[in-house]
């Protein structure tokens, strides 16, 4: 029997699998921005982690709408719940996009 505070990672899980097909070309430019930073000499550096920045921000920001709008069906008690798990779980398998999550 899973534990209680596990009763949302199938949802979570799910909700994660999508946005990775929907947005992994996201995914991917934040990586490669990432890796440009590290490689690049000390002028163009700041761009590239700006791209990266960027890329991240836009995908915190689509993370955030699909866990608010789903923790919007839910009584605050289980929203909240809901939201410690979806948060738990993004900067498990997304931590570039888990940083900052609110």
């Amino acid at each position: 029997m899973p534990f209680r505070r596990d009763r949302f990672a199938d949802v979570v899980n799910r909700q994660l699998d999508l946005f990775e097909r929907e947005r992994g070309d996201l995914i991917d430019a934040a990586a490669a921005a990432l890796r440009s930073y590290h490689g690049a000499d000390r002028d163009d550096a700041p761009a590239h982690y700006e791209r990266y920045e960027d890329a991240v921000e836009e995908g915190q920001d689509e993370l955030v709408e699909l866990r608010d709008a789903y923790a919007a069906t839910l009584d605050e008690d289980t929203a909240e719940e809901y939201a410690d798990v979806f948060n738990r779980r993004v900067r498990k398998r997304f931590p570039d996009f888990g940083m900052e999550l609110e």
